[in-house]
């Protein structure tokens, strides 16, 4: 089976359980302490600034020193910019832009500079930068704040974009993310940041492209990502409860996505619900929806259903908010009628 399950290391048991913001801090130590060309550089990383606005950097710069963890100007193209031009040099920054609305300000250096300095130099220069962002609709940031854009970034060939939806999945990702030649988008979403988890082993990196069952089930196929996943595997407790056995696959990567899991995993359930907190119309879904519709059209017994942000910028007010978004209960009610 292509699908890689999230199981901690024996030894690692009895480990503290950490938070999102834990995970990160420790993935960033750890690969520092491997490889002294890693950097990292944004708004506020460093300990004068307290490590960011959640504090994800903190500490980093005292023990790393601040020719490695570098704060800049709010300037997200100078950010990206120098990143690139580092990459190039030996180096592999890790870039903070601290929400993802603020990467449309470097879209340039990222969608034609990093995404495709590889295929227009033959091959002979590599952008090996890894792109930490936040964001998530939920604590009222509005609509500038809180836009989750990752199909932009999977539109771009040259690009790797990953989502993790827990502590264990965000360390070993975020090292495998450094490890990689190609740039890479490290969605990170903010109402997950005091979600707790047990870690993999020190420097145990979890593969790109490989997406992770979190629950096993047998009448309906949820694929999720990010903060959606969690949301799943609740849903799909509600679901349980009416009679419905939902299996949740968590992609992890979006970009590249994997296929076989999903398409094994469908086989199985002849269902599929596809959910993600971007909007719904010309989201993630759709390509997704696309490829099974293609390859199981014989096998399905019902049209592919997707669940999404609605077609609107993201609501400031609280209310309309959390109507924005999917949730356990919306997710579940789909996943039931699904199976009918």
């Amino acid at each position: 089976m292509s699908t890689i399950e999230a199981k901690v290391p024996a030894a690692d048991q009895a480990a503290r359980a950490v938070t999102m913001i834990e995970a990160i801090n420790r993935a960033l130590t750890d690969a520092m302490e491997e490889n002294d060309k890693v950097l990292v550089l944004g708004e506020d990383v460093a300990d004068p600034e307290d490590g960011g606005i959640v504090g994800i950097t903190r500490g980093l710069s005292t023990r790393f020193g601040e020719k490695r963890v570098k704060s800049t100007p709010i300037s997200e193209q100078a950010i990206l910019g120098a990143a690139i031009g580092a990459s190039m040099a030996g180096w592999r920054p890790v870039a903070e832009i601290m929400l993802m609305n603020f990467t449309t300000v470097a879209m340039d250096m990222i969608v034609n500079h990093a995404a495709k300095l590889r295929f227009m130099s033959g091959g002979q220069t590599s952008v090996p930068i890894v792109v930490r962002t936040m964001t998530g609709a939920g604590i009222s940031s509005g609509g500038q704040h809180s836009d989750h854009l990752e199909a932009w970034f999977a539109h771009t060939a040259g690009l790797r974009v990953v989502t993790p939806a827990t502590p264990h999945d965000a360390y070993g990702l975020l090292l495998s993310c450094i490890d990689d030649p190609d740039p890479c988008i490290f969605v990170e979403n903010i109402l997950t940041f005091g979600h707790k988890g047990v870690l993999p082993a020190k420097g145990m990196r979890i593969p790109l492209g490989k997406a992770n069952v979190m629950r096993g089930g047998s009448d309906v196929t949820i694929v999720a990502m990010s903060r959606m996943s969690i949301e799943a595997v609740a849903a799909a407790e509600i679901a349980q409860q009416q009679g419905v056995s939902c299996e949740v696959v968590d992609l992890r990567t979006v970009s590249p996505w994997d296929e076989a899991a999903v398409l094994e995993s469908v086989a199985k359930t002849k269902r599929l619900l596809i959910v993600h907190e971007g909007v719904k119309r010309f989201g993630i879904g759709a390509e997704i929806a696309a490829t099974v519709s293609r390859e199981l059209f014989g096998t399905l017994t019902k049209p592919v259903e997707r669940l999404g942000g609605a077609f609107a910028p993201v609501p400031f007010s609280r209310t309309l908010e959390a109507a924005f978004v999917p949730d356990a209960a919306r997710i579940a009610q789909a996943a039931v009628i699904l199976a009918g």
